[in-house]
């Protein structure tokens, strides 16, 4: 979606918890976490409630629908049944070329994401977090932080959804990770705190081949905050500086930078972290963090900065960052085999991402890549490549982008369409000291059912050595 379609949509009014009307129809496109939660908030407050999926909903969802007598299909899509919709909710994977999302639109439907719909019908602080890498764990590490000390729920992309949460539980407090999709379908959505981790190119099939368009969809996070707001974001990142010089943000901005002391917001100084807020500082060493990596010392200053806003205890903060366990499918050490570490980074589904892994690295690493690349352009990990990988593992359909780029930088550089093959070649590579990494840079749809299906299935296969 390009600006212009969404600034048009933002105009729309929507039907809000306020301006209640019973009876509205609601239909919902996506039989998944998301739609189900939409659909069950969506009956508790009186709306009249279709929820059609294209493909197949999955039977545990079913049960929900039917257990709740929620109107469904699935494997079509009705389109008189959709088009005589108040509002649709369109699921995130949906793209907005799609002919029935045009027709909907040219009817003058309103169409929402999951995160607007269910906001009108929360009074509590929200925390969004975007941004093209560490968006998971920047938001699990803040739920972490906030816990201990406040009610507060983890929803968005992650989780149970944001909508059933609201409905069962209606924490005071929310972490919702949220994607550039979900923001392409807000209207009012209006966080108290949004974090913007970093920009980098990535889904651009989706934003017209045009990396301009999904800057400004990332940026939408912060488009109706107001100066009583807070938005906290990577002062190193040129991408977003460079944003920011053209476009006024009215909420007040809390950066974080590992090279620049900053008034307000967080720095770091001789392996401390100090964050400023309003002439309040506290200080937080990071020689004890859980976490490895330079990326995940920024995570760590985001996610403090949100705590220190919240007014968490500094001593609390200081133990959370240092307990933290991280999260499933980043960076996550699975076991030691022979004194060789095995790694999924499953979740790396870009380079951006494939390049703070391979930097966090410190011993000889053989390296699994390969999935459906998504117009990567690999140069950014040619030092860390050629200082680090002694072997690459190819894993995909069509692994000849990466053999023609690494082919001679490597070794040893072998393909293979098998996650317990590649784990297998890798056990046999690596010697006593080593990593195996997977880290793909790449979705996961060639062979498997998503990322998380990928790293399991890593797991399984390490395991099973």
């Amino acid at each position: 979606m390009n600006e212009a379609t969404n600034n048009q949509q933002s105009k729309k009014s929507f039907p809000s918890g306020e301006g209640f009307r019973k009876g509205l129809r609601l239909v919902i496109l996506g039989g998944g976490e998301s739609g189900v939660g939409t659909a069950l908030l969506g009956k508790a407050k009186g709306y009249e409630v279709f929820v059609s999926d294209k493909g197949k909903i999955k039977d545990k969802y079913k049960d929900v629908l039917l257990n709740n007598e929620i109107e469904f299909e699935d494997e079509q899509h009705t389109e008189s049944k959709i088009l005589s919709a108040d509002i649709v909710m369109k699921s995130p994977g949906i793209p907005d070329k799609v002919a029935l999302i045009k027709k909907i639109r040219e009817a003058g439907i309103t169409v929402v994401s999951e995160i607007e719909f269910a906001s009108k019908f929360t009074e509590a602080t929200l925390v969004a977090i975007t941004g093209s890498n560490g968006k998971t764990t920047t938001a699990t590490l803040t739920h972490h932080l906030l816990q201990q000390d406040l009610d507060v729920g983890l929803a968005g992309n992650i989780g149970d959804s944001f909508a059933k949460q609201i409905l069962e539980k209606n924490h005071n407090n929310y972490v919702l990770e949220i994607s550039s999709f979900q923001l392409d379908d807000i209207i009012d959505f209006k966080p108290k705190i949004a974090i913007l981790t970093n920009i980098t190119p990535d889904h651009l099939d989706r934003y017209d081949y045009k990396f301009e368009n999904y800057i400004a969809s990332k940026f939408r996070v912060v488009e109706n905050q107001t100066e009583d707001d807070y938005f906290i974001y990577d002062a190193d990142d040129e991408v977003i500086l460079e944003y920011m010089k053209t476009h006024q943000i009215q909420s007040k901005k809390l950066p974080f930078s590992l090279t620049r002391v900053m008034e307000q917001g967080a720095y770091l100084d001789n392996n401390n972290i100090i964050i400023t807020i309003d002439n309040n500082k506290i200080t937080m060493p990071t020689e004890n963090l859980a976490l490895e990596g330079k990326h995940n010392v920024k995570n760590a200053m985001a996610a403090s900065t949100v705590a220190h806003l919240l007014k968490i205890r500094k001593q609390t903060i200081r133990e959370s960052l240092e307990n933290f366990q991280g999260v499933e499918h980043r960076l996550e050490h699975v076991l030691k085999i022979n004194k060789v570490q095995y790694i999924n980074d499953s979740k790396a589904t870009n380079v951006n991402a494939t390049y703070f892994a391979l930097e966090s690295m410190e011993a000889p690493t053989v390296w699994i890549v390969g999935g459906v690349d998504k117009g990567n352009d690999y140069k950014e990990l040619f030092p860390f490549v050629n200082e680090k990988v002694k072997a690459i593992i190819c894993l995909g359909k069509d692994n000849a982008k990466l053999m023609d780029t690494f082919g001679k930088m490597v070794d040893v550089i072998i393909e293979t369409e098998y996650m317990n093959e590649a784990v297998k070649i890798a056990y046999k590579l690596a010697d006593a000291g080593d990593n195996v990494l997977l880290s793909p840079a790449c979705a996961s749809f060639d062979l498997f059912e998503n990322y998380e299906d990928r790293g399991r299935q890593f797991k399984n296969a390490v395991r099973n050595l």
